[in-house]
């Protein structure tokens, strides 16, 4: 269900891979009565029209059902736990010249990524809580 890298590509306004995550939460928020159902059918035959053009905008995920969003929740709690810095330490970086001065060119490429990823995924905790 998962891309080849295994995560999910969030943009500022709605999900890259949304049909990868919408799979996902799907499955996972299944029953197990669903599920079994899902197995046996093997997968969905066809999903209607309504979900095959929605796209998984910001409003979107703020709609979810509340296990989808507690589940999106702590996934990006998670992330954010895998990052050795948290956003206001990168934040607090980037605005001081001297200590973002003394970084390598990469370095400072680095810090704009990570800060724009951490960006990206507390908008999201906004979204699903």
């Amino acid at each position: 269900m998962v891309g080849e890298e295994g995560a999910f590509v969030l943009g500022w306004d709605e999900v890259l891979t949304e049909e990868e995550l919408s799979t996902t939460l799907k499955v996972l928020c299944m029953s197990e009565e669903e599920f079994k159902e899902y197995k046996e059918q093997d997968g969905w035959e066809e999903d209607s029209e309504e979900e095959e053009n929605s796209t998984l905008s910001n409003e979107a995920l703020s709609r979810l059902k509340t296990p989808c969003k507690k589940l999106l929740h702590d996934s990006v709690l998670l992330t954010l736990e895998s990052y050795r810095s948290d956003l206001k330490e990168d934040q607090d970086l980037l605005n001081n010249k001297e200590a973002y001065g003394k970084l390598s060119r990469r370095e400072q490429q680095a810090l704009h990524v990570r800060y724009g990823q951490k960006r990206i995924l507390h908008q999201l905790l906004e979204l699903v809580h």
